[in-house]
C-alpha cells in the first residue's frame, strides 16, 4: 500500500525501554491539566498517558512541532513517532506487545483513562477518539485471539512474584500493601493466595483501606499508624498515586531500629519494593541498615523469565496490529476522498441542472410529464458517468495516492491534462 501523504498523529515520551526510575520521574508532568492547557493552545487535540513505567503525549499533529513543545518544557532525550509509525505505536502499546511486562491488561483501562481525561479537560480531537479507540479495540482482538496474556503478570503482581524471588515462599508472611488503587487491587490479589499470615493495606483515604481489605481479607490501617506496622511486615510493597514520597528516610531509619534482633544488633531484613511513579520512598533509603529496595527498574527481570512462554503469541500479535494497521489505514485514506467527492458530485449536479433547464428550454411548452422525463434522464446520465470516477477516486484515496486523486479532480472539473507518467486502474 502506497503511503499517504499525511497522517496527523504523533507520539513522543519515554518508557521502561530506554528510561529508569529517575528519568521517567524527571520526565513525568506534575499538572497534567495544566500541561493539557498548554498543549492544546498548540495542537489540534492532545492526551497524557503516564502509567509507572512510561510517559506519553499524543496529539493530533506535527512530530517536529511535537518535539519543539517538549523540548521548550525541558524535557530531552525522548523518543518521537509521526504517522503510520505513531499509530502502530498506539496499537502496539494497547495490545501489551510494548508493556514491561509483555500482555498485561492494564495498559487498556490507561488508555482509556488518558482519553477520558483529554474529554473532560476539551484537549481531545475526533481524530484522537478514533485513533485510541481503535487502538483499544485491537488490544482486546489481540488477547481474544492470542494467548498473549496467558501466564503474564501484570507489574502488581510482577512485585509479588519479586518478593518471593528474595525471600522464598511468602507463606506465615507478613505483607503491607500502601495504595488501594489499581495497582495496589493488582498487588493485593496476586497476594491473597499466598497463604500469608497477615496483610495489611494502608490508604491515605482510610475508607479505601477498608474497602480493599475488606476484598481480600486483609487488615486495614491508617497512614498515621504507618511506620508501626513496617515494623510488623517482611515485606512491604508501595504503590499510592501520592505527588511525593509518603515512606520518608528518617522516619523509616527508626521503624528499623524497632526491629533488631538483641543478640545481633541488626534488624530483620525488610524488602521494601516501591513500584509507585513518582515514587513513594524517600531517595536514600536503600542505605538503611535492613532496608533492601527494588523499584520497578527490577521487574524487568520478571517479564524475561515470563516472556519465552508467550514468544509465539506475541510474533502472532504482531501480525494482527500490522493487518488491522492496513485496514485503518485504508478506511482513513478512503475518508480522505469524501470532500473530493463531495465536491465532484456539487459540480457535476451543478452541469446537469444546466444542461436539463436548456433541452426543457428548446421543447415548445413541455408538460410536466415530458420535463419529468428530461430530469430523470439527465439525472440517470449524470450518475452513471460519475460512477467509474466515484469508484477510481475512491480505490485511490485507499491506496494513499492523493495525487491521483486532485489529477482526476481537476481532469474532470476543470480540463487539465493528466501526466502520461501517471497509471490509473
Amino acid at each position: 500500500m502506497t503511503e499517504p501523504e499525511h497522517i496527523p498523529l504523533a507520539s513522543a515520551g519515554v518508557s521502561h525501554h530506554t528510561a529508569n526510575v529517575t528519568a521517567l520521574e524527571a520526565f513525568r508532568f506534575a499538572g497534567e491539566a495544566e500541561f493539557l492547557e498548554a498543549a492544546a493552545a498548540r495542537f489540534k487535540g492532545v492526551l497524557l498517558l503516564q502509567t509507572c513505567n512510561r510517559v506519553e503525549v499524543m496529539v493530533e499533529g506535527d512530530g517536529d512541532e511535537l518535539r519543539s513543545f517538549l523540548t521548550g518544557l525541558g524535557r530531552t532525550e525522548f523518543f518521537v513517532h509521526e504517522g503510520r509509525d505513531a499509530l502502530r505505536h498506539l496499537f502496539l502499546l494497547a495490545s501489551g506487545i510494548d508493556s514491561m511486562i509483555v500482555g498485561e491488561d492494564q495498559i487498556i483501562g490507561q488508555l482509556k483513562k488518558a482519553l477520558s481525561d483529554a474529554q473532560e479537560a476539551q484537549t481531545s480531537s475526533s481524530f484522537l477518539e478514533i485513533c485510541i479507540n481503535k487502538a483499544v479495540h485491537v488490544g482486546v482482538e489481540v488477547r481474544q485471539r492470542t494467548l498473549i496474556n496467558r501466564g503474564s503478570v501484570s507489574v502488581g503482581s510482577a512485585a509479588v512474584l519479586l518478593a518471593e524471588g528474595e525471600i522464598g515462599s511468602l507463606a506465615g508472611k507478613h505483607i503491607l500493601v500502601v495504595g488501594s488503587g489499581e495497582m495496589g487491587l493488582l498487588v493485593a490479589q496476586a497476594l491473597a493466595a499466598k497463604h500469608l499470615t497477615a496483610m495489611y493495606v494502608a490508604n491515605r483515604t482510610y475508607g479505601r483501606a477498608v474497602i480493599l481489605a475488606g476484598k481480600i481479607g486483609g487488615k486495614a490501617v491508617k497512614l498515621s499508624e504507618l511506620y508501626h506496622y513496617i515494623t510488623l511486615s517482611d515485606v512491604v510493597i508501595s504503590c499510592t498515586s501520592a505527588p511525593h514520597p509518603i515512606i520518608h528516610r528518617k522516619d523509616l531509619a527508626h521503624a528499623m531500629k524497632d526491629r533488631c534482633w538483641p543478640v545481633e544488633g541488626h534488624p530483620r531484613p525488610l524488602i521494601l519494593i516501591d513500584i509507585a511513579q513518582p515514587r513513594d520512598v524517600e531517595e536514600g533509603a536503600e542505605t538503611i541498615d535492613g532496608v533492601h529496595l527494588f523499584t520497578i527498574d527490577n521487574l524487568r527481570s520478571i517479564n524475561e523469565q515470563t516472556m519465552s512462554t508467550r514468544k509465539a503469541e506475541a510474533d502472532r500479535a504482531h501480525e494482527f496490529v500490522d493487518a488491522e494497521l492496513g485496514l485503518f489505514l485504508r478506511h482513513q485514506n478512503r475518508r480522505s476522498a469524501d470532500d473530493a467527492l463531495a465536491s465532484l458530485h456539487t459540480w457535476a449536479e451543478s452541469v446537469r441542472i444546466r444542461e436539463r433547464d436548456r433541452a426543457l428550454s428548446r421543447l415548445a411548452a413541455p408538460d410536466k410529464k415530458t420535463a419529468e422525463i428530461v430530469d430523470d434522464l439527465s439525472r440517470v446520465l449524470a450518475k452513471k458517468l460519475l460512477t467509474d470516477l466515484t469508484f477510481s477516486i475512491r480505490a485511490s484515496a485507499e491506496e494513499g495516492d492523493l495525487e491521483a486523486v486532485d489529477a482526476l479532480m481537476k481532469a474532470i472539473t476543470q480540463g487539465e491534462r493528466i501526466g502520461n507518467e501517471k497509471k490509473f486502474r
